[in-house]
């Protein structure tokens, strides 16, 4: 019996879908929406920077990564627990998964039953039909893992 789900959300109406998907098809399971801060995705170190630029776009990163996850969850008529980490997004779904990241400094690791997230096939010939992000949680997660298209 699934008890726990881990839904990654990325801002795409996708990313939505799969976290109403996960709501329908598991009701009575605990919903956790999971978001990643890339830090890949800044252009801080390719300008140079200004003192500060890495916090400015941690900052801005931050609360752009808040409001993806309200967005998510404010389409699901039921609690949904979310997530804001930082890392690379693979490996960082997979570590929260797994229950290697805690919450908080008192939380004990808890993996997840499930991971539900959307398929991206944007680039490259090998990821037509699943996304780099999506494929890579499929080949190394060791629990079941929903793709939804």
């Amino acid at each position: 019996m699934v008890k726990r789900i881990l839904v990654a959300v990325d801002g795409s109406a996708e990313a939505v879908e799969a976290l109403t998907f996960a709501a329908t098809e598991w009701p009575d399971a605990d919903l956790t929406a999971l978001h990643v801060i890339n830090p890949a995705d800044s252009t801080t170190g390719a300008e140079g920077g200004f003192p500060g630029a890495v916090d400015q776009w941690y900052d801005s990163a931050t609360q752009r990564g808040e409001r993806i996850l309200r967005e998510a969850t404010d389409a699901v008529d039921r609690a949904v627990d979310t997530r804001l980490e930082v890392g690379r997004p693979t490996a960082t779904i997979l570590a929260v998964a797994n229950g290697e990241k805690a919450v908080g400094d008192d939380a004990e690791p808890a993996p997840f039953d499930h991971v539900v997230l959307a398929s991206q096939g944007r680039t490259g010939l090998s990821r037509v039909l699943l996304g780099s992000v999506a494929e890579g949680v499929v080949r190394r997660a060791e629990m079941p893992v929903t793709v939804v298209r």
